[in-house]
């Protein structure tokens, strides 16, 4: 069953902290991406945990190999339950993040490998000619031989990585409900389509977080999701 994240895009924890004390027991997941973890630190990680989320700390480490498993050594110590890295850093980049939390004896975190951003569209991508759906599902392949627990993608390419990779899980970003303005996000899609996809989680920022009542835009797009399982 798909799962909610609300992305707690805020420059100043105060904020953060505060929407998810508002959040709390209806969404099991919140996002730290690096905005909020530059000013917030670990001390924001110990606080969200104390209120019983699920933490899904989106750094997404790209480096040498050693550097990564270094960091995803830390961050697992720090108690997240989800990171992310970039599949294109490679195969041994991977399998030493995998090895490095599955070495944790305070619990191993998902590692979710990033493959094509949701800003890019066809030909934006620096030296790729390949679309975006056919570098996702490479890099996917990649991601589940070497070692990681799913994949970041749009809903867009969620559909045909499961097809071809059921065991990986998909994390999906550029989740717009219905009406939503799309930002600077370009291969959007609702929760409904996403979820009929077979996208595992869900990350949803602006439309949460910019509306008068965050729990009602809560409370509709996990209608929306339910509304999905359906299609």
């Amino acid at each position: 069953m798909a799962q909610l994240i609300v992305a707690l895009d805020f420059p100043r924890q105060e904020a953060a902290l505060s929407l998810a004390r508002e959040l709390r027991g209806f969404v099991p997941w919140c996002k730290v991406g690096m905005e909020l973890f530059t000013v917030g630190g670990p001390a924001l990680i110990e606080s969200l945990k104390h209120l019983h989320y699920n933490v899904f700390l989106d750094l997404k480490f790209y480096d040498i190999p050693h550097t990564v498993g270094q960091a995803v050594r830390a961050a697992a110590s720090l108690g997240i339950d989800m990171l992310t890295l970039h599949c294109q850093g490679g195969e041994r980049m991977c399998r030493e993040a995998a090895e490095a939390a599955s070495g944790m004896a305070s619990g191993k975190p998902l590692l979710f490998g990033v493959t094509v951003l949701t800003s890019f569209m066809p030909g934006e991508m620096p030296g790729i000619s390949a679309a975006p759906a056919e570098h996702a599902l490479t890099l996917a392949h990649g991601a589940q031989t070497w070692g990681l627990d799913g994949v970041v993608c749009s809903g867009h390419e969620a559909g045909h990585i499961k097809a071809a990779l059921p065991g990986l899980q998909c994390l999906c970003p550029g989740i717009r409900p219905a009406g939503s303005a799309a930002g600077d996000q370009r291969r959007i899609m609702t929760p409904a389509r996403a979820v009929a996809q077979g996208a595992d989680f869900l990350v949803v920022g602006r439309p949460i977080l910019e509306a008068p009542s965050p729990v009602e835009a809560a409370r509709r797009i996990l209608a929306e999701m339910a509304a999905g399982r359906a299609l």
